[in-house]
């Protein structure tokens, strides 16, 4: 392999379950023929990240179930690996998840959120593990939102288990008066973007976050080289695909190998 197309879907805000599903439909449909192999979309897109007073009801099991269906149909229609962050339910209580499907539309399985941000314990349970897909001769790990912001562990394990590219799905709005950024990592913005460029140079692997576009956002969707530089960013609140060629090879992988945990920390 030497080079592969990958899509941001830096979308709009959904207005609700059946908008959300609706609109990656389309995304799919777009990034294929963009010439992207893999789409990824922010955490919970279908059906809609719970911000605020939005999406105050769960979605049912149901709804998932068919809004999966319909995007695994969808990525074997238009022959493109789709990870689509999601819900889904293990128990009584959902879990935000990343919904991973080949290109043959065959779903290969989720990275749920492990470690939750605790504004989301109430009404979430965590997973429990962590896995690394292989789609096309990509290897790639998922971190979604919290765990990728804020606990560098999550995307180690990922790359010292074989992952080149880490996908970060997340979800991120502004703050009535909050900083609104037009440069990528401005010093005035949170830290949040400056993260991006740490875990992608600290594991010496790709890092690809994804947020939806809206006004104001302190985050948008960017690509980060191993080496810790910025590849390419989408222009803050515009929507659309963010179409990015990488080659996996220069995801050496080499600092993340070199970490040497004790036996308090995890591998």
């Amino acid at each position: 392999m030497t080079s592969i197309r990958i899509a941001l879907a830096n979308i709009e805000i959904p207005k609700g379950p059946e908008d959300a599903l609706e609109r990656a439909l389309v995304a799919i449909a777009q990034a294929a023929d963009g010439g992207a192999r893999v789409v990824c979309f922010p955490e919970a897109y279908v059906p809609g990240y719970p911000w605020g007073a939005r999406r105050p009801d769960n979605v049912t099991a149901s709804f998932l179930q068919r809004a999966h269906a319909g995007v695994a149909r969808a990525a074997g229609a238009h022959e493109i690996a789709v990870v689509l962050g999601t819900e889904r339910y293990v128990s009584t209580k959902p879990r935000l998840t990343a919904l991973v499907v080949k290109p043959d539309g065959e779903v290969v399985g989720y990275q749920d959120k492990v470690q939750l941000d605790p504004s989301e314990d109430a009404r979430y349970e965590p997973g429990a593990e962590r896995r690394v897909f292989e789609i096309e001769g990509l290897r790639f790990g998922i971190v979604i939102c919290h765990e990728g912001f804020r606990y560098p562990e999550t995307t180690r394990w990922a790359v010292r288990h074989g992952a080149q590219v880490v996908f970060h799905p997340h979800y991120d709005e502004a703050e009535p008066g909050a900083f609104q950024p037009t440069s990528f990592a401005d010093s005035r913005n949170t830290f949040h973007e400056a993260s991006f460029l740490c875990r992608a140079a600290e594991n010496n692997c790709f890092f690809a976050a994804v947020n939806c576009a809206s006004a104001g956002s302190p985050t948008t969707s960017a690509v980060v080289r191993p080496d810790g530089t910025l590849l390419c960013h989408q222009p803050y609140g515009q929507a659309g695909l963010l179409l990015c060629d990488l080659d996996p090879a220069e995801a050496t992988a080499l600092l993340a190998q070199r970490y040497k945990p004790t036996d308090a920390q995890l591998d």
